[in-house]
C-alpha cells in the first residue's frame, strides 16, 4: 500500500469510527468537555520514550506504531491540537532512560509516554514527579510504583498476568510446577503474582523459583543450565517470564532440552516477532495470559486491527494497543484541559476521562492510575500458514 493510500485508508477508518468515539467520550466525567470538537492551531509536543536499539527495539517499534496509528487516524491531532511527536531512545539501562527523559523535558513537552523497562520506570520516577509532567506509560509497570501523582499506566501491573494464570494452572495441572524468570523487577513481580493465586504453600510448586540473569539478547546456550535446574524432580509444567529475543531463545532451548509439557507465561512471551521465529514443536503447548488478543470480537478491535494491518502489514500486539490507548487517554485529557493546556491541567484531566473504548475491551483507570481490565487465556495455534495467539477462555478482571 502506498503512503498516500495508507493515509487515505486511515482517515476513512477514523471517519467511520467517529460516532462511536464521541459516544465513548460521553462516558467520562466531563462529558461536555470531552465531546467538544476543538480544533486549535496551537501545536503541542508529546515525548515518546522507547528502545530504538538492542533487544527490546521490536517492542519500542510496536509502541511507536500504536501511538502513530492513533495520530494518523485523527489528522495528527490530540484534543484538537496538532501534535509534534518527539521520540527519545530509552536504551536498556536506567542511565540511558534518564538521558532520554532529560532531553525531552528540555524540549518543553506537554506530556510523556512509552517506557518499556520496569527498572527504567522506577529510575525516572522521581524526575517525572518533580518535573510535574504527566507520563502515560504504555509498557513498564512495576508493582512497587506506588504513591505517584504524575505517572499513569495504560498497560497492566506486572504481577497481574501471573495472578490471572495462577488459579487456572492450579486447577489444570496435577504434577510438579517449575518456575523460572529473570531476576529483576518485572520478573519478580510475575513470579509473585503467579504464586499468590496458585498457592504459595502448594506442594506442587518446586522449592523455589530458578532465577536467571536479566539479558535482552541471550546466547544460544544461555538458559541450558537453568533449564536443567528447573526440570529436576520431574517437572511437568513450567511457568516462566520472558519476552522478545529472550523469549525466543528460552523456548528454543527448552524444546532442545526435551521438555514436552505445558508452558504457561504472561503473554509477552509470545508477543510481536516471537511467533514468527518459532519452528514446529517449539510452539507446542504454550499458554499465555494477556489483556489483548488480535481476535477479540469487538467494534474497537475490528477497526484498530484492520487499520493496523493496513498500515504496517503486521498483526497488532498488546504493546501497540497500550500505546494506542495512551494516545486516546491524552487526546481526551487535552480536550478536557481546554484550548491552552498545561502539563498540570492535563494531569488533572487524566482523572476525569472515564471509560476508554479500547481494542482490548472497555477499561478505565483505577485509584492506582492503572487499568481495571479483563485478562484472557490464549494458546499458540496455527492460523493458516502462521502461528497466532488464540483466546480460549476469559480468566479474570483485575485492577
Amino acid at each position: 500500500m502506498s503512503q498516500m493510500d495508507r493515509r487515505q485508508a486511515l482517515r476513512l477508518f477514523a471517519a467511520l469510527g467517529a460516532a462511536g468515539f464521541v459516544a465513548g467520550c460521553g462516558k467520562g466525567t466531563d462529558e461536555a468537555a470531552a465531546g467538544n470538537q476543538l480544533v486549535s492551531d496551537k501545536p503541542i509536543k508529546i515525548g515518546l520514550i522507547a528502545p530504538q536499539t538492542a533487544g527490546y527495539k521490536s517492542i519500542g517499534d510496536e509502541i511507536a506504531r500504536g501511538f502513530n496509528l492513533f495520530l494518523e487516524m485523527n489528522d495528527q491531532r490530540l484534543g484538537g491540537h496538532q501534535v509534534q511527536l518527539v521520540v527519545a531512545d530509552e536504551g536498556d539501562t536506567v542511565e540511558s532512560g534518564k538521558a532520554a527523559l532529560d532531553g525531552l523535558l528540555k524540549q518543553g513537552v506537554l506530556a510523556l509516554t512509552g517506557v518499556v523497562n520496569s527498572t527504567v520506570m522506577l529510575g525516572i520516577r522521581d524526575t517525572v514527579e518533580q518535573a510535574r509532567i504527566p507520563l502515560i506509560g504504555s509498557a513498564a509497570s512495576p508493582s512497587d510504583l506506588q504513591s505517584v501523582v504524575y505517572i499513569w499506566r495504560t498497560s497492566y501491573v506486572n504481577n497481574e498476568p501471573g495472578q490471572a494464570l495462577g488459579r487456572w494452572v492450579a486447577q489444570e495441572t496435577d504434577g510438579k510446577v517449575g518456575i523460572i524468570a529473570p531476576d529483576y523487577e518485572a520478573g519478580r513481580d510475575a513470579v509473585e503474582g503467579f504464586r499468590s493465586t496458585f498457592g504459595t504453600t502448594d506442594p506442587r510448586i518446586a522449592a523455589g523459583p530458578v532465577w536467571t540473569e536479566y539479558v535482552a539478547e541471550p546466547t544460544k546456550n544461555f538458559f541450558r543450565a537453568k533449564i536443567d535446574q528447573v526440570r529436576k524432580g520431574g517437572t511437568k509444567t513450567i511457568y516462566c517470564f520472558y519476552n522478545g529475543q529472550a523469549g525466543v531463545e528460552f523456548l528454543r532451548q527448552l524444546h532442545a532440552d526435551g521438555f514436552t509439557g505445558a508452558v504457561y507465561a504472561p503473554g509477552f512471551l509470545t508477543e510481536g516477532e516471537v511467533l514468527s521465529e518459532l519452528k514446529g514443536a517449539e510452539a507446542n503447548q504454550i499458554f499465555t495470559a494477556l489483556n489483548y488478543s488480535p481476535d477479540l470480537n469487538n467494534a474497537a478491535n475490528r477497526e484498530f486491527a484492520s487499520a493496523y494491518r493496513g498500515a504496517y502489514d503486521a498483526t497488532p500486539t498488546t504493546y501497540a494497543v497500550a500505546s494506542y490507548d495512551a494516545a486516546q487517554a491524552i487526546d481526551k485529557a487535552v480536550r478536557i484541559a481546554g484550548p491552552d493546556p498545561t502539563p498540570q491541567a492535563v494531569n488533572l484531566a487524566m482523572g476525569k476521562i472515564g471509560v476508554i473504548d479500547s481494542p482490548r475491551g472497555e477499561w478505565q483507570f483505577n485509584q492506582t492510575r492503572t487499568p481495571q481490565q479483563k485478562w484472557y487465556l490464549r494458546e499458540v495455534r496455527r492460523d493458516g500458514p502462521v502461528l497466532s495467539n488464540v483466546v480460549i477462555s476469559e480468566l479474570a478482571t483485575l485492577g
